[in-house]
């Protein structure tokens, strides 16, 4: 499963840009183990590359019961983080130092979700 985007995915994704701020969806499945990685992760995330970039995260959270959902489509946790621009957040993926702090989360995830979000007019 992909835990990481491509650099085809990258591309995709900055070539769609429809400029202005970007949310990001984060669905989260975690590997034997791997909540402590991920927190771990996410202190560094929220210490040192989100304010370097701009971003912040507006939501995180555990799932719950799923109320609609097929067999497998249950997350373990949550996460809606707003970056300036998509710019950014592929400016931080390149970060050297960010790519190490990403082992962690790349460690703690069996599967995941990361979508960028086009607000509603």
């Amino acid at each position: 499963m992909a835990i990481d985007p491509s650099s085809t995915d990258v591309r995709r994704y900055l070539t769609e840009d429809p400029g202005g701020p970007v949310v990001m969806l984060n669905l989260l499945r975690f590997a034997e183990g791997g909540r402590a990685l991920y927190d771990q992760y996410a202190r560094a995330m929220g210490k040192t590359f989100l304010p370097r970039y701009g971003a912040e995260v507006l939501y995180s959270g555990d799932g719950s019961t799923p109320l609609v959902a097929e067999t497998g489509q249950s997350w373990d946790a949550v996460a809606l983080v707003r970056y300036p621009s998509r710019e950014a957040f592929t400016q931080m993926i390149a970060d050297p130092e960010y790519q190490e702090v990403s082992e962690l989360r790349g460690r703690a995830l069996s599967e995941a979700v990361l979508q960028a979000t086009t607000p509603w007019s």
